[in-house]
C-alpha cells in the first residue's frame, strides 16, 4: 500500500497555511521528547492500533507522518497503518527531523522551542 509522499518545501508551505495538518512523529517516544517538528503528536508504530482513534479522531483529517530521516521506516509504516485503519489523507514527509533540523528549521521539545 503506497503512502504518497510530500517534501520539506510542501510541508513548510502547509505548515504556513490556513488548512489544518496533523503532524505525527513516528519515533519512539524518548526521542519524541528530545525533539520533534512543532506541534507534532507522536505515534510509534506499535502504538497505532491502540491510539490513532484517541488521538487523531478526523478520519479525514491532513495527516503528515515523519521520523528521522529517509531510511527510518518508522513513518512508513504507521503511515500505512493509518491507511488501513480508514484515514484517507495520509502522507509521508521522508527527510524527516533529520533535514528538518539540517535546513535550520525550528524544533520543539516538550513542547518548547528546541534551540538546536
Amino acid at each position: 500500500m503506497a503512502v504518497s509522499s510530500i517534501t520539506c518545501e510542501e510541508l513548510q508551505g502547509k505548515l504556513d497555511g490556513e488548512d489544518p495538518v496533523v503532524l505525527v512523529d513516528a519515533l519512539p517516544p524518548m526521542s519524541f521528547a528530545h525533539s520533534h517538528l512543532p506541534g507534532a503528536i507522536n505515534l510509534a508504530p506499535h502504538d497505532v492500533d491502540a491510539a490513532a482513534a484517541r488521538r487523531l479522531p478526523e478520519k479525514d483529517a491532513e495527516i503528515v507522518v515523519y521520523c528521522a530521516n529517509p531510511d527510518c521506516e518508522s513513518s512508513i509504516e504507521t503511515a500505512e497503518r493509518l491507511v488501513a485503519l480508514g484515514y484517507t489523507n495520509v502522507r509521508h514527509y521522508p527527510g524527516g527531523k533529520n533535514e528538518w533540523r539540517e535546513r535550520g528549521l525550528p524544533l520543539e521539545r516538550a513542547g518548547k522551542p528546541w534551540p538546536g
